[in-house]
């Protein structure tokens, strides 16, 4: 049996409508069940580069631009001193998440990580020099997201959540 690679470029379809609308749908239990269990379950990825090196989740609260709905993700996340970093990777597709856009217009928002709520932070992009620095220790964390950026012309850009 073969070892599992990903390919050179995004699989076609994960861009359809069908696609997006099942991300969305597991996006949503995921989210439930993890504010259910105060994250001890769904606070782990363990899906592709995660199966074997699992990955911490948190979950973004983050308010529409145009809309003004509060809207929750979940993310992988990593620790860098007492910032939490994410990555709007939309797994390499040609466009920016919605969520990376949402916090660019309201960068005032709430994580949850696991047993901890509502942790107030404030976003921004991280600086070329930052984004040099802790690009390395993203891959190391979730090594698809090398594939990813590989799979895209835009730069993927890394987020900085803040505690206030």
């Amino acid at each position: 049996m073969g070892r599992f690679t990903l390919p050179e470029q995004a699989p076609k379809g994960l861009d359809s409508p069908v696609t997006a609308a099942a991300m969305k749908y597991l996006a949503k239990v995921q989210v439930k069940i993890f504010k259910l269990t105060n994250g001890r379950v769904g606070s782990t990825w363990r899906i592709a580069a995660g199966f074997r090196k699992p990955v911490p989740t948190l979950l973004l609260d983050h308010r529409g631009r145009r809309s003004g709905r509060l809207f929750t993700t979940p993310l992988l996340y990593l620790r860098s001193g007492e910032n939490i970093v994410i990555v709007a990777s939309q797994g390499g597709l040609p466009r920016h998440p919605q969520w990376h856009f949402n916090l660019l217009a309201h960068p005032e928002t709430h994580i949850h990580l696991k047993g901890r709520r509502d942790i107030p932070v404030t976003a921004r992009i991280a600086s070329a020099g930052e984004r040099r620095d802790l690009w390395p220790r993203l891959v190391e964390l979730y090594a698809d997201f090398a594939k990813y950026q590989a799979w895209t012309e835009r730069e993927i850009p890394v987020v900085v959540l803040t505690p206030r």
